[in-house]
This record gives C-alpha cells, sequence and structure tokens, in this order.
C-alpha cells in the first residue's frame, strides 16, 4: 500500500462555553487535521490543535511543516511503517504537534490495513473509559455553576483551572471543594506559580483537611527544581504536563524524583510512538500517567483513548475532555463520547469516517 498524497483542512468548531487558564482564552476549536492517502483507498487520519503558548505552533507553521516533510513521505510503502515514523520524527526539530498528526495519521493506516482497531494493535482490551471534564478559571460564582453542570451532566471528575494569584485560587478550590465533597478534584495551575507559592496554598489546603487529587504544572515548564522542591515538602500527588515533551524528559524528572504522576500528551511529545516510550519509562519508575489532550477534536483526542487502552499504568487517569466541550462534533465516527463515558468499537484503525 503505497502513499498517494498528504492534504490538510482546517477544523473549527465553536465552544459550548470559552475556556479560559492562567495561559490563553479561546472561544473555537481550530485544528488542522491531516490526511494521508493510498493507493488502496484507505485514509490515514491525523489531528493536531495550534496551541502557540505551549508548543510554539499556528496553523500556519503546521501546515508549512507539512510541506516540508510531505516529499520525503510520497510514494513510499505502508508496509515500510517504522521507518516511516522515523521520518517523521526526525525530519525537523521540534514541531511536535504536526509530528504527532502524521504520525497518528500513519497509525491510522497501519492498523486499517491490518484490520484492526488500533487499540488492538498496540494490545490493549478495555474499551469503556472515564475522563474528568475541565472547569475554566472565572469568578468562584461561574466556576460553581460551572461544576455543577457537569456533576448534573454524570461527572465524577472534575479538572479545575486555576492561577490567577494564590489567595484567590485557595478561595476557588476551597469553596469548589467544600460545595461538592464526593466529586474528585485536579488541580492544574498552568505554570502560574513560584515553587514557594505552590508549597505554601498546598500545604494551606493540605493542613486545612481539602483533599484534591493532584496538582498539575503549577511552576514554569522547565523548572525541574521548582518541581522537586515542591514535591519534597508537599503530600498532594504532583502532576507534570508542560515539563514532558520527549521521553528523555520524563526520564529526567523521574530521575529527580520531581514528580509524582506524568500527562502524556500527543501534541506535546509527537504522537503514538513516543507516548508509549513515554508510559513504559513511568512504568520502570513505578509512575503513573494521565493521558490528556490539549484544546483538541475527535480525532486526536480518540487516538488518545486508544493510547490509554494499550497501557495499564495510564488506563485509570483521561483527561480527555476535548470533544465534550465542543458545541457541535464536526468529526464522523472515531470514539463514541457520552460525556464522562468515552467507548472504543471494534472500528479498523481510529474509525473516522469523515469531516461534516
Amino acid at each position: 500500500m503505497r502513499i498517494l498524497d498528504i492534504k490538510t483542512q482546517i477544523v473549527k468548531a465553536p465552544l459550548k462555553t470559552p475556556f479560559k487558564t492562567a495561559l490563553r482564552e479561546v472561544t473555537h476549536l481550530e485544528d488542522l487535521v491531516v490526511t494521508i492517502h493510498t493507493d488502496s483507498g484507505l485514509i490515514g487520519y491525523g489531528e493536531g490543535a495550534s496551541t502557540a503558548v505551549i508548543t510554539g505552533e499556528t496553523l500556519i507553521s503546521m501546515q508549512g511543516a507539512i510541506e516540508h516533510i510531505k516529499p520525503s513521505l510520497i510514494d513510499r510503502e505502508i508496509e515500510d511503517f517504522n521507518n516511516l515514523l522515523y521520518i517523521v520524527e526526525n525530519s525537523m526539530v521540534h514541531n511536535s504537534t504536526i509530528k504527532s498528526a502524521l504520525n497518528m495519521a500513519l497509525y491510522d493506516l497501519r492498523s486499517q490495513s491490518l484490520k484492526l482497531p488500533l487499540y488492538k494493535l498496540l494490545g490493549g482490551t478495555k474499551k469503556r473509559f472515564e475522563t474528568d471534564i475541565t472547569i475554566s478559571l472565572n469568578s468562584i460564582d461561574i466556576m460553581l455553576e460551572d461544576c455543577q453542570k457537569a456533576i448534573d451532566l454524570g461527572y465524577g471528575i472534575l479538572k479545575i483551572k486555576v492561577g490567577e494569584s494564590i489567595d484567590k485560587d485557595y478561595n476557588r478550590i476551597e469553596t469548589i471543594a467544600k460545595s461538592f465533597p464526593n466529586i474528585k478534584l485536579r488541580i492544574d495551575a498552568n505554570q502560574a506559580w513560584s515553587a514557594k507559592e505552590s508549597v505554601r496554598l498546598l500545604q494551606k489546603l493540605e493542613n486545612n483537611g481539602i483533599v484534591t487529587e493532584l496538582i498539575e504544572q503549577p511552576v514554569k515548564a522547565n523548572d525541574f527544581r521548582g518541581m522537586k522542591y515542591i514535591k519534597e515538602r508537599t503530600l498532594t500527588p504532583l502532576l507534570a504536563d508542560e515539563s514532558v515533551f520527549s521521553p528523555k524528559n520524563a526520564i529526567e524528572l523521574l530521575e529527580m524524583d520531581a514528580c509524582d504522576i506524568i500527562n502524556i500528551k500527543l501534541a506535546k511529545c509527537g504522537g503514538v510512538t513516543n507516548a508509549l516510550k513515554i508510559a513504559d519509562i513511568a512504568e520502570l519508575y513505578g509512575v503513573k500517567c494521565m493521558i490528556g489532550c490539549m484544546l483538541e477534536g475527535a480525532i486526536s483526542v480518540t487516538a488518545g483513548v486508544h493510547l490509554a487502552s494499550a497501557r495499564d499504568n495510564i488506563i485509570t487517569m483521561l483527561d480527555l475532555d476535548g470533544t465534550n466541550l465542543l458545541a457541535y462534533n464536526p468529526i464522523k465516527g472515531g470514539a463514541i463520547f457520552n460525556e464522562s463515558e468515552i467507548i472504543l468499537d471494534n472500528s479498523y484503525g481510529l474509525g473516522i469516517k469523515g469531516i461534516d
């Protein structure tokens, strides 16, 4: 099966409500869908979100990267799978999101050609999963309303965005925790605090008996020492997100004993291949992983669910709510998204049927 062409299409869809974090505010999904076309008629789908504030990539830069990589893939056989993955990974430095889109499209094609769902190609068996949902950074009154709406939809795990100021963030967390005592809370500061601020806030929460499942990336991505400082002085599990863009980053953090959990995102690490490496590295250190997403659509999120099925140390911790945040889903096929429940079927590859 030979690659004939690689095409791109911008997909845009409104969000139900604005997505607000310490880093940005977004009202629409804007992703680049990549399709790899073959002489057999099979099409592989991939997707990348333009998240310049995290990965440095925009829609325009991703389109340019495709034009750079495309000549190296045209006319090659899908059966030369590992070499194709190597070409994508080593064709240029950085550009992890567009590499991820191409990587997942190749995995989609490979598993289609073998008449397998991707999760089975990767060795997974689980098909049903529970995801959290993100509560955007807002005034406490709005956040409480958003929490209640999510709970009414059946969510049992809420990911609370903070990062305005330590005092205001403490009040947000305390108020939400006391208002919804039976709900699991994950806290995400999106790099907004210093290490000392993080310790002060977390110790205050812990001393007052306010339990959260984890704290995600409280300090800047490159502040590994800050992460270690926090981990040594607090009890709340520390999740590394933006600090881990590669298997090498994972090794560095874990060797320093600077985190308790690693958040794997395909767009950060360059796709399924490196995501599996990170999960396996974490398992060697006895560390669990979360599988997360950027503000991505159903193609990328579906690939993330297939990945979750493939590794036991990420199977119970999902932050794959990107599709659920949309006013409508423009992608046909893929995983079945029923609010907090995500289900995989036995469609070949990712099961993507097209774009509305």
